[in-house]
């Protein structure tokens, strides 16, 4: 497998630090949540960009698919990405939903490119099958 393109980020501080990608076209504030005992400080978090990052990948494979079927999206199609987090064994886990709305197009059309395009888009790709992450010391 060849890999077309690849995206490289360092976290500083963790939940309560920065981010930033080594392009410098992405630099953001880490701040943990309240719910996760955070004071709530303006910033970001993990599933924020998480969701962001789902919505807009799973977006592209909805166009992708009806591409293929011919299929014309309307432009205020939208995908909606919900992550949130929870304890596990052992750690924790991110629990992801998708949402996607295409407004006037038929229900059943619908249905089934958002099924294709759960089957082509590399998160939920990722995600169903729990793919092994290499995590190494540098």
């Amino acid at each position: 497998m060849s890999v077309l393109y690849t995206a490289n980020a360092k976290a500083f501080g963790g939940r309560a630090g920065t981010a930033k990608s080594d392009d410098g076209n992405l630099e953001v504030t880490l701040t943990m949540p309240k719910a996760l005992g955070g004071d709530g400080a303006p910033g970001t978090n993990p599933e924020q960009l998480f969701a962001a990052g789902y919505a807009a990948c799973f977006l592209s494979a909805l166009k992708f698919i009806a591409g293929q079927a011919k299929v014309k999206l309307p432009e205020d199609t939208t995908v909606s990405a919900k992550v949130g987090i929870g304890p596990r064994d052992g750690g924790f886990e991110i629990h992801p939903e998708i949402s996607v709305s295409i407004p006037g197009l038929d229900r059943e059309v619908g249905e089934d490119l958002v099924a294709k395009a759960h089957q082509v888009c590399p998160y939920s790709h990722a995600l169903r099958t729990t793919k092994e992450v290499s995590a190494v010391l540098a």
